[in-house]
């Protein structure tokens, strides 16, 4: 049977939910469905592509069985399940693995304050659990600050002095002892951990030791946020940050994917439509490398990208103004 090469597009919002699909030579499908409706259907977008093949096949579909999606060419998707999950603090419980010396690094932050007279101003929460310290440390052996640098010599005669990835020159003072690390990881397992976020000083020019924990954990059955994979960039803090934003996050993300995936034969990734999601920057990825950084404003740049598209006309050029609502509980969760 030959595909009808549908090309279908939702909006996954905390309220509602928008479906959108088109059709070669034929009128496009559009749906509204409500978020969360559990006495009609568990998962709204499966519901909204259920809905959709119904329309363009003309034949029944029913729920609870699963759908094949040989006539969907592609789906694309926004989701505000990451949003919601950080706004309303309903994110994976996670640890943080950091260099030994700096367990504090996170929590302190980099202090930059708005208003920085202002006597009521909280700190913001971390959103890991736990924080190990790993023996490990790395230095950097080219630096400008020194006005008697010595000379460095680049024989290979010295084991301990590496070139990092940016072409600086580091010197690898502690590797870190996998069977220590192993142990650590052994303890947060059986504590019922499942995440965890590795950020280690001067990892964005020398990851490897970053990677050689990641690889441990990962065997192990973490699912693992390396800071130096997902943000290699200078600042300690600021590539912490986001280490841990994913860590808490992915797992969320994960769950809401398999459980859409499970109502389709085979899965998202047995046949040959193509499924992506928006990542906060408004670009699209392949839902299996979709994660909970990525996923943070899914939903919002969803909006921006569709009314910036939609609303601006390059011969009028009147600036456009976006609103996104946010429900009063998100509010309430946020000012906690």
């Amino acid at each position: 049977m030959q595909s009808l090469r549908l090309r279908i597009s939702i909006d996954r919002g905390g309220t509602f939910t928008d479906v959108h699909a088109s059709l070669p030579g034929r009128d496009d499908i559009i749906l509204k469905l409500l978020s969360v409706d559990p006495s009609n259907y568990a998962d709204a977008p499966t519901e909204g592509i259920r809905r959709v093949l119904e329309l363009a096949t003309g034949h029944a579909h029913p729920r609870g069985e699963l759908l094949d999606l040989h006539h969907v060419e592609a789906i694309r998707m926004g989701t505000t399940v990451g949003t919601n999950a950080l706004l309303e603090r309903k994110g994976a419980r996670s640890a943080l693995l950091i260099t030994k010396g700096f367990k504090d690094l996170l929590l302190i932050g980099t202090q930059s304050r708005p208003r920085i007279f202002d006597l009521s101003a909280a700190r913001p929460d971390v959103l890991f659990e736990r924080v190990i310290e790993v023996d490990e440390r790395v230095t950097m052996e080219d630096f400008t600050e020194n006005p008697d640098q010595a000379p460095i010599l680049r024989d290979g005669t010295d084991p301990a002095l590496v070139q990092s990835i940016t072409g600086e020159y580091v010197r690898v003072l502690k590797r870190p002892d996998l069977s220590a690390v192993q142990g650590e990881l052994d303890r947060l397992w059986a504590e019922g951990f499942r995440s965890i976020s590795i950020v280690f000083i001067h990892s964005y020019a020398y990851p490897d030791h970053e990677n050689m924990v990641g690889n441990l954990a990962i065997a192990m059955g973490f699912s693992v946020a390396i800071s130096a994979a997902l943000q290699p960039m200078i600042k300690a803090v600021s590539r912490g940050m986001s280490a841990t934003a994913d860590a808490y996050l992915t797992p969320v993300v994960k769950t809401y994917i398999n459980s859409i995936s499970e109502n389709f034969r085979g899965g998202l990734g047995s046949q040959q439509t193509r499924c992506e999601f928006m990542q906060s920057d408004g670009g699209l990825v392949d839902f299996r490398k979709f994660s909970g950084l990525k996923a943070i404003l899914s939903g919002p740049a969803g909006g921006v990208c569709g009314y910036a598209q939609t609303s601006w006309d390059e011969e009028e050029r009147v600036p456009v103004i976006g609103f996104d609502m946010v429900s009063e509980r998100q509010q309430e969760t946020s000012r906690d």
